[in-house]
């Protein structure tokens, strides 16, 4: 009767409110004259069973809305096929359109049509078929279809959220392929579409930090967009050219990420205990957790489309667009602008998440910290404490890693004995040095033994042991891994010019070297250690503290 009285016209009501003039003072009566019903189902125009039944409604729900007038013919979804056919189509249904292959209707139709002429049945309608299924539930029809994953994430309700309370208390983190093609910096031809790691603030939504790489996602991503998030901007804006303020940096309390394998991995693990970082990962299954993250790449990428050589978010939407074509950007001209639309209009503009700017999000947000913003210790150092580990032995012949021997005069005071090993970091941008892991803490750096060799990144290492293994040479080899490198080089810078996968070795190992070799000049202008940092100019140095970080007093 709801629905009723929703649909119900003006002359509907009209007409319910004039039987109920007349049958509203016989509704109270136990039994009604004959006398009396025959001048009333005249006066309504009614047969006596259609009379009998609009007191009777009248008595169950006293209003004119229970007098409404029906709709003729048959009522929605009445059916009238036979229980023959139905049963057919109910085993159809089963069979053959709930399985995760997920026929058509029309496919669903023509099984039909093959077992109606075996049992000498009219073949149903396509119309008839879809009312069935519709009558389905979604939830179960999605599950048979689609599997349990897809139809919890689309009909089971969110359970959960995260919650932060302050500035750099939990940040989010994940990686996503750009929607857009760049080009090398050597021919300016198009090479491929880069990664993206990005990282934000749950509190503030505003973006601490990202990096730009052209390699598929890794530790040493995370480490490096870690880097870019926690340490002050000032001379990497500098780099670039770019003068605006970007204030956000310090360590986080909690940094969030998904079940990648990169994001399970020793180092990062590792990294994170040694700054006091809790792990936290998404629960499985439940994608929501990560929708923060998932907003921000949505925006980014969103901004992106604007830009020439986007391949937009999928190939509807790209038309006869020519991506590579138009490209014209390189790695660092798209990084440069991904800066400045992070600084710029990201943070700028109000968020309708938080209903403010992230701007001044972040800045309530130190506010409120219970405590004081943490930095590293050592900025040169931070990155080096999230690089991969392996354990090594320290021997006459120096340290054995990847089939390449290092060695520095100082290891004659660390040889270990037999079953020993010893902690050694690498760097996979670069293979050139290693850092042996001291028992005080500190860290000795380890070049090549034979310096002549040229520095490799551990991709090309790889690349050079397979093409031995595959021409059944000595892949253990040192001087035959390093002559491979150097052969693979000279065919990449060959054919640079001709291929996009070739331009695309060549940038991927020029940037790799390159970030490798600012990092180790960072350290190495590095004077002393470094003291904490605070507002008043008044302070003097405070000397070391033996916690892994020191602490910033918090701009007020």
């Amino acid at each position: 009767m709801v629905a009723q009285t929703l649909t119900a016209s003006d002359a509907d009501w009209a007409e319910a409110q004039r039987r109920e003039k007349v049958i509203r003072p016989l509704a109270g009566c136990g039994r009604i004259p004959s006398a009396v019903a025959a001048l009333a189902m005249m006066e309504l125009g009614v047969a006596r069973s259609r009379f009998l039944e609009l007191v009777k409604r009248y008595r169950e729900a006293p209003c004119a809305a229970s007098l409404l007038p029906g709709k003729r013919g048959r009522e929605k979804g009445d059916r009238r096929l036979s229980p023959q056919a139905e049963q057919l189509i109910t085993r159809g249904i089963d069979e053959v359109y709930l399985t995760r292959e997920k026929p058509s209707v029309q496919a669903l139709r023509r099984w039909l049509r093959h077992e109606c002429r075996k049992a000498s049945l009219p073949t149903p309608s396509t119309k008839a078929i879809t009312a069935r299924i519709e009558a389905l539930p979604p939830v179960s029809t999605m599950r048979a279809r689609e599997g349990r994953k897809a139809a919890n994430d689309r009909w089971e309700p969110a359970r959960g959220a995260l919650e932060a309370g302050y500035a750099l208390d939990l940040v989010q983190s994940d990686h996503t392929l750009v929607d857009i093609i760049v080009v090398d910096d050597l021919y300016r031809q198009p090479i491929g579409r880069p990664w993206v790691t990005l990282m934000i603030d749950v509190a503030s939504r505003s973006v601490p930090g990202f990096h730009l790489d052209l390699l598929a996602p890794s530790a040493v991503a995370v480490a490096m967009c870690m880097r870019h998030a926690v340490l002050p901007k000032e001379d990497w804006l500098a780099e670039r050219g770019m003068t605006a303020p970007w204030p956000n940096h310090g360590l986080m309390d909690r940094l969030h990420l998904d079940n990648a394998r990169e994001h399970h991995c020793d180092a990062l693990k590792r990294g994170c205990r040694t700054y006091s970082i809790d792990l936290e990962y998404r629960p499985v299954k439940r994608p929501h957790f990560g929708g923060h993250i998932e907003r921000l790449i949505g925006t980014m990428m969103g901004a992106v489309h604007l830009l020439p050589g986007t391949t937009f978010s999928n190939v509807a939407e790209r038309g006869d667009y020519d991506a590579e074509g138009r490209a014209c950007l390189t790695l660092g001209e798209l990084e440069a602008w991904l800066a400045a639309q992070v600084i710029g209009p990201y943070h700028a503009e109000t968020h309708r998440g938080i209903g403010i700017p992230p701007a001044l999000a972040w800045e309530e947000g130190l506010d409120r910290r219970p405590e004081l913003m943490r930095l590293p210790l050592d900025p040169a150092r931070f990155l080096f404490d999230f690089l991969p580990c392996a354990l090594r032995a320290v021997t006459p012949n120096g340290i054995e890693l990847f089939n390449t021997h290092y060695w520095d005069d100082a290891l004659t005071c660390w040889y270990t004995r037999r079953g020993q090993r010893m902690p050694v970091r690498w760097d996979p941008r670069d293979l050139s040095r290693v850092w042996l892991e001291l028992p005080d803490g500190e860290h000795l750096e380890v070049p090549y033994r034979d310096i002549r060799r040229p520095a490799i990144t551990r991709w090309e290492q790889k690349m050079a042991v397979r093409a031995l293994r595959e021409k059944g040479c000595n892949a253990r080899n040192e001087a035959l891994i390093f002559e491979a490198v150097e052969t693979q080089r000279m065919i990449v810078t060959e054919a640079a010019h001709k291929t996009k996968a070739a331009r695309l070795t060549l940038q991927r190992t020029r940037n790799a070297l390159a970030d490798a070799r600012r990092a180790r000049e960072v350290q190495a202008r590095r004077l002393g250690p470094p003291v904490a940092v605070h507002a008043s100019i008044d302070a003097k140095p405070a000397p070391p503290p033996t916690l892994p970080f020191v602490v910033e007093d918090l701009q007020r």
